[in-house]
């Protein structure tokens, strides 16, 4: 079997996820795993599928069939899944929305070489007071040998500055 990494975008409409798993299923693939979203009346995503070696250029030239039709998908080889070698923690942020937040936030945790794994944002209006709210969450590596109190120690600093909420806990 070989294992593919898709990126997907294009415009939102219904239908179009089951055009993509159509055509992984009718060259013998198996869907693994996704995230996908909506963004701003687009679509966007990401897979892992594995497909038979002998299908691999019909699944190929069936998925880039699809960009006639606005589909833009972008393949790569994709190794199966690494074992984490480190702690799993959860980070969430609520705070008034301003420009830099996850630069500032994300600078902390690369400093302490920590791997954003899966990242989500948006803004909400705030519920009393009018504004923007931006609130994110992430699931996080921390690599053998850092210590997750030191990491939030430092993401304690910036929240101050930042005028955020943030909570960084192990995953059970």
């Amino acid at each position: 079997m070989e294992t593919l990494v898709m990126t997907i975008m294009a415009e939102d409409r219904p239908g179009l996820v089951e055009r993509i798993t159509s055509c992984v299923a009718d060259h013998g693939g198996n869907w693994l795993e996704s995230r996908m979203c909506h963004l701003g009346g687009r679509f966007a995503g990401i897979a892992r599928v594995e497909v038979p070696a002998e299908k691999l250029n019909g699944l190929t030239h069936s998925l880039h069939g699809l960009e006639s039709d606005g589909v833009r998908i972008i393949l790569e080889s994709g190794a199966g899944p690494v074992a984490p070698a480190g702690m799993v923690a959860s980070l969430e942020l609520v705070g008034n929305d301003r420009p830099g937040i996850l630069r500032t936030v994300t600078g902390v945790l690369a400093a302490h070489g920590v791997n954003v794994e899966e990242l989500s944002s948006e803004c909400v209006s705030a519920p009393m007071g009018g504004g923007e709210l931006f609130q994110a969450r992430a699931r996080v590596l921390v690599p053998v040998g850092v210590k997750i109190e030191a990491v939030r120690a430092d993401l304690e600093k910036i929240a101050t500055d930042l005028m955020v909420d943030l909570q960084l806990r192990p995953v059970a």
